[in-house]
């Protein structure tokens, strides 16, 4: 099986590299040629084009920024509905929104293309490893189609209904996360200011009802827990724009549809004044080090 990966950042890179360790061939294509340098000293092929990298693909995988990358890739008179063989299965893995995924699904399929959104979650840490969670939106038949190959690079592929769906889960499991990493970093923050060790305040939380995954193991306070971005300056992991650019997501898909998450508005709105704070490229825990208005 021929398979084509366009979009080779720090997640997208691991992805492929992957499906190449399992025997797949793999055509790359990235606008950074550093990017495309790695991918193709590891043994994948290298391409100039999306265009040249899809031509014979039985698959393409699309790992993209936002909204508007996907539907340039896809759409329009030199998109890939346009050029690739409609006999090609197209898995997009990008985080973007629910109503455009659902579009381009549209398109998809009018032009005769099996077409499916899976974003994942489990950062690149999960990438690197092939442990990330696929929550994925399509046809189930299209769904087990990909599944060999999705389990190449995950472990825990979830269908979570039509075209849009798996868009619409990773939302929602996005604007929790940036709620619960705010909440923790505060509720530790005040054990702080009240003469507490952060450890045995974290080690009792996570033993009591305040328990959750950021506090468990992703926690922000540096020097608690060891190899997680905190303890690392913040490096790595999962950027606060990042997260804004999801809770973005959140608030967008919220106003469509007339839902209320006020918890999620705050949420973006301390994320942005962190990131004009000038730590935009720090990982989304630094928010521990948010300073009050």
């Amino acid at each position: 099986m021929k398979v084509a990966f366009i979009g080779l950042g720090n997640m997208g890179l691991p992805m492929a590299l992957n499906l190449l360790k399992a025997g797949y061939q793999v055509a790359g294509f990235d606008l950074l040629q550093a990017q495309l340098d790695a991918f193709k000293a590891a043994g994948g092929i290298s391409m100039d084009s999306a265009s040249e990298a899809t031509l014979h693909a039985d698959v393409i995988i699309s790992m993209l920024p936002a909204s508007r990358h996907v539907e340039a890739l896809y759409l329009g008179d030199t998109g890939l509905l346009a050029r690739a063989n409609p006999k090609s299965l197209l898995i997009d893995c990008s985080t973007i929104s629910p109503k455009v995924s659902q579009a381009v699904a549209a398109e998809a399929k009018s032009k005769g293309f099996a077409m499916i959104d899976a974003p994942v979650s489990g950062g690149t840490g999960g990438a690197q490893a092939g442990t990330l969670t696929f929550m994925v939106g399509g046809e189930a038949k299209d769904v087990e189609k990909a599944r060999p190959l999705l389990e190449k690079m995950g472990k825990n592929i979830f269908h979570a209904g039509a075209n849009g769906s798996g868009q619409t889960v990773k939302v929602c499991n996005n604007m929790l996360l940036g709620i619960q990493m705010l909440g923790t970093s505060e509720a530790l923050r005040l054990g702080i200011a009240n003469g507490m060790d952060p450890k045995v305040l974290s080690d009792i939380m996570a033993k009591s009802s305040g328990r959750n995954w950021a506090l468990e193991l992703y926690n922000p306070c540096p020097d608690v827990m060891e190899n997680v971005p905190s303890s690392k300056g913040y490096a790595g992991g999962f950027g606060v724009d990042l997260m804004l650019k999801d809770l973005s997501l959140a608030v967008e898909n919220a106003q469509n549809l007339e839902a209320s998450i006020p918890l999620g508005k705050l949420a973006r709105h301390l994320y942005e004044t962190h990131s004009n704070a000038g730590n935009g490229q720090l990982d989304f825990s630094s928010v521990f080090h948010l300073k009050e208005d």
